[in-house]
């Protein structure tokens, strides 16, 4: 699935606050929650979006996680 000029430039302007909450273990600032739960959705709407073009590549690997654990 490819993103569109927007989205492709949010998760860029995105990606970096997830990485400093990997690298620091912790959420140290309120902007750090906000962009994260500003991150979290746009990845629900682009999972939406595949699961929507492509839903038995997603029950598929729903299962294969399921089956994982």
């Amino acid at each position: 699935m490819k993103l569109d000029d927007a989205t492709f430039r949010q998760l860029r302007r995105l990606a970096p606050i997830l990485d400093d909450v990997l690298n620091a273990g912790e959420v140290e600032h309120a902007d750090q929650a906000v962009n994260l739960a500003s991150l979290a959705q746009l990845c629900s709407q682009l999972f939406d979006a595949y699961r929507d073009q492509c839903p038995g590549e997603i029950a598929q690997a729903q299962l294969d996680a399921i089956e994982s654990q």
